[in-house]
């Protein structure tokens, strides 16, 4: 079943022996390109000379390069432009070798599924959700039990390719698909290059290609904004502040539950004050406190529908994208909300929809099909947030250019106390 790599002694599938053999074909080239850099840079001009090419020639039967002769001295005098130089010839090089994802496809779309059964719910409840997504499974022989987070990018970029044209002309090379786990941990090394959240680049030692490590919410929003995209990381907190007065609107140091929220920047924003007012001590765990993050959803998705939702219709599509929700040990995809219309003296219900890389494409087919079964598999009420900490990662509408561009290369987060 299984081919040997003749390179690193992996397991692979036959299918994926060629392409994973050349990606170290590569790491070696792009380490040989360094090194030449690294010599020219160094040696002294001769006079009215030009420096070697930066770029040796390849043989046709080899990857694509882009032959520049640069000048020794401009090298050493601009080593910003070296550097461009070769981020450049990465990415060249990416965009050549990319390869498709192959996931389950659902004929005509999960998401009219969906709505179809959402529809069919009596009419107390209320439903607000994205447009298209697919769903990307974890394989069991390829990611199952770390790939979390790279299946709910796939998933997050398969509704970026189909309802904003802005994101598919910039999105992976302007490819137009989503790309396999390899490419996309290529895409994150790349965003790591431009000094996004390089103490995350720091903690991953430079690299992520090839390994089973676990991404999140920040490794999440780094591979968007390396494309110009206004990736944005909301934390959801429930640990104690030990600031004295008014804490709610306080900076707290929290304690670390993995690699996703390591070097993230708490900051307070000033809209959010509102819904921190909300009371959120209870005896019976964190009920209530978490009801403040189904509020925040709820108001996300909400915001910017063309109709309120009413007896004639209790379904809307929502010009939001999807929601990357992260907590301690996993990772799914928030792709709508429901509510149950509150009986006088009580609160509304809701219950989050989502989708999960755990889950069989086939078994989230056949219970929407089936209007039979899928609440137990998307919907998720309050009761079910236990975990004192979760992050959430939306990207708002459009492409940053110029000073906005390097902003984005600081990740920072609003932060919500539970």
């Amino acid at each position: 079943m299984f081919s040997v790599c003749p390179f690193c002694h992996n397991n692979v599938l036959p299918v994926e022996l060629e392409r994973h053999a050349n990606n170290h074909f590569l790491e070696d080239d792009f380490e040989k390109d360094m090194q030449l850099a690294k010599q020219i840079s160094l040696e002294l001009p001769n006079s009215g000379a030009m420096g070697a090419p930066l770029y040796r020639e390849e043989s046709s039967n080899t990857l694509p390069r882009r032959s520049a002769e640069i000048s020794k001295s401009t090298l050493i005098e601009n080593p910003k432009e070296l550097k461009e130089a070769h981020r450049e010839e990465r990415i060249a090089c990416i965009v050549g070798l990319q390869t498709k994802s192959i996931f389950d496809k659902v004929e005509g779309g999960l998401m009219p599924l969906l709505r179809r059964c959402l529809e069919f719910e009596n009419r107390k409840f209320k439903s607000v959700i994205s447009g298209y997504i697919d769903h990307y499974q974890s394989m069991k022989l390829e990611d199952y039990g770390w790939g979390c987070g790279w299946r709910n990018i796939q998933m997050l970029s398969s509704h970026l390719l189909m309802q904003r044209k802005e994101a598919r002309d910039v999105l992976f090379g302007g490819s137009g698909f989503v790309p396999d786990i390899p490419l996309l941990q290529r895409w994150l090394e790349v965003a790591w290059e431009e000094d996004l959240t390089c103490q995350d680049h720091a903690f991953f030692r430079q690299t992520v290609f090839g390994s089973k490590k676990w991404i999140g919410t920040t490794e999440c929003a780094a591979l968007f904004r390396s494309f110009g995209l206004r990736a944005r990381v909301v934390d959801f907190d429930s640990v104690p502040f030990s600031n004295s007065g008014d804490s709610r609107c306080k900076v707290v140091v929290k304690k670390v539950y993995g690699p996703m929220d390591k070097f993230v920047r708490p900051c307070q924003s000033d809209q959010l004050k509102s819904i921190l007012d909300h009371d959120s001590s209870d005896k019976g765990g964190n009920t209530i406190g978490h009801q403040v993050l189904m509020e925040w959803v709820w108001n996300y998705f909400t915001q910017g529908t063309a109709c309120r939702l009413d007896d004639l219709q209790n379904v809307l599509i929502s010009p939001k994208t999807p929601l990357y929700f992260q907590h301690d040990g996993h990772s799914r995809t928030i792709v709508g909300i429901n509510m149950q219309m509150s009986v006088k003296g009580s609160q509304e219900t809701y219950s989050l929809l989502i989708l999960d890389p755990g889950q069989r494409t086939k078994d989230l087919e056949r219970t929407l099909r089936d209007n039979n079964g899928w609440q137990k598999i998307i919907k998720r009420g309050v009761h079910t947030l236990k975990k004192p900490q979760y992050q959430l990662c939306y990207i708002d509408p459009g492409v940053a250019c110029m000073e906005e561009l390097e902003d984005l290369k600081t990740i920072h987060s609003e932060y919500i106390r539970l």
